[in-house]
């Protein structure tokens, strides 16, 4: 038998003073049984950090990596489904990199492993050409004090100021220092 998906429901109240954005959302997540915390949580992070700034654009969706290959973590379509930021999690391989890179505007991958330093030397090199690329690090003990705040239910506070960022909920708080290994600032 298989197992199915658990569904998380999250309310997230962004406020991004770097880019003047303050919004709410309300997330529905179907959870793959091998979803961990620290992962799910980082999904919500990279909604959060990439929400869309204008009413203008097109909203950024949870997409089904850990059910179809082919998809990213989080993905923005403009209005004829052209998708326009693909956003992957964890380390995603140099050929997947190279192929979505060529069809989308932005590529977003935010690493939160251990080994994530190591992951990103032996790929830079490679991937220089790919101007479109952005590649964030989240620390992994940074991260997996996020796993914490992780429940059914969940209103989270995220404040970006400075380019530091902090995660609560009414109980507990977890300051992320996100390290840029590549791409524009303003990403």
């Amino acid at each position: 038998m298989a197992l199915k998906a658990t569904i998380h429901k999250a309310q997230l109240q962004l406020s991004d003073m770097d880019r003047n954005l303050y919004c709410d959302h309300s997330v529905t997540i179907a959870r793959h049984p091998s979803e961990t915390d620290e992962r799910l949580v980082v999904r919500l992070l990279a909604l959060a950090l990439n929400a869309p700034a204008s009413l203008d654009e097109s909203p950024l969706e949870l997409a089904k990596d850990m059910w179809e290959p082919d998809e990213p973590s989080l993905w923005q379509k403009d209005a004829t489904g052209r998708v326009t930021h693909w956003i992957d999690l964890g380390q995603p391989d140099e050929k997947r990199l190279l192929r979505t890179s060529a069809r989308v505007e932005r590529l977003s991958v935010y690493n939160f492993h251990s080994n994530a330093l190591a992951w990103w030397k032996d790929l830079e090199n490679r991937l220089t050409r790919l101007r479109n690329l952005s590649v964030w690090l989240i620390p992994s003990k940074q991260s997996q004090g996020l796993a914490v705040l992780v429940q059914r239910t969940m209103a989270l506070q995220i404040t970006v100021q400075d380019g530091s960022v902090w995660v609560s909920d009414d109980t507990q708080s977890v300051e992320i220092t996100l390290l840029r290994l590549r791409g524009p600032t303003e990403d």
